[in-house]
């Protein structure tokens, strides 16, 4: 969907609403143009954010993105679709994604908003990211763990048993990113006990790369 130029240019002064919907997942979505970018907000949580969204743009950076060997990418926790549009336009990565979210209003307005932006292909499946990491037997170079119900991540994807099927799905050399909260003395606490007792469980090649109140979780292979 193309915006009007002085849309982007009001958008530098303040946040301009663009779109309101509501699901049973997700009461209240709103996509707001802020500082030229889509950014898509759910409750009390940022979404997505185009390139904006540093959580991302920052580890990419770190792990030298641009000089791994991947192609095929499985994002759990769609949102706007800011990972492939920061591999694309940041980075300049053109791969083969699919996507699943579990929301079917989030799906359409990634579809609307940001993948007609995109020359990349990306699959959207409207699945569980739990059953469908179970279920599935595609191999991935990447997988990205981007999963929130507003501004909380559901017990089940802090599992012992869905990080052990992440990481089945994971080719040899392949990278896991988890993005966590941590922007308050609890959710640092909650994030870091998670690290280093349940993923370092299951990813004993583990790092992770402290954002604007995010901490990103890195697993290898």
């Amino acid at each position: 969907m193309r915006l009007p130029l002085w849309k982007k240019w009001l958008s530098y002064l303040y946040p301009i609403p663009i779109e309101r919907l509501s699901s049973s997942k997700n009461p209240q979505l709103t996509v707001v143009l802020d500082r030229g970018r889509l950014q898509l907000l759910s409750g009390n949580a940022i979404y997505s954010w185009d390139d904006l969204y540093h959580n991302f743009t920052t580890a990419f950076a770190q792990l030298n993105i641009k000089n791994r060997d991947t192609a095929d990418v499985l994002i759990l926790g769609l949102g706007l679709g800011s990972i492939p549009y920061i591999l694309e336009t940041v980075y300049h990565r053109q791969y083969r994604y699919i996507a699943v979210e579990w929301d079917e209003a989030v799906a359409h307005l990634a579809t609307k908003y940001t993948l007609p932006r995109l020359k990349s292909r990306v699959d959207i499946i409207i699945s569980d990211a739990e059953y469908f990491v179970c279920a599935t037997r595609a191999q991935f170079d990447l997988i990205a763990v981007d999963i929130f119900e507003d501004d909380r991540t559901p017990a089940i994807f802090e599992s012992v048993d869905f990080l052990r099927a992440c990481r089945q799905r994971l080719n040899p050399e392949g990278l896991i990113l988890y993005n966590r909260l941590y922007n308050s003395d609890i959710n640092r606490k909650d994030s870091l006990t998670f690290y280093r007792e349940v993923f370092c469980r299951v990813f004993d090649k583990a790092s992770t790369i402290k954002t604007d109140g995010n901490l990103i979780l890195v697993g290898y292979t």
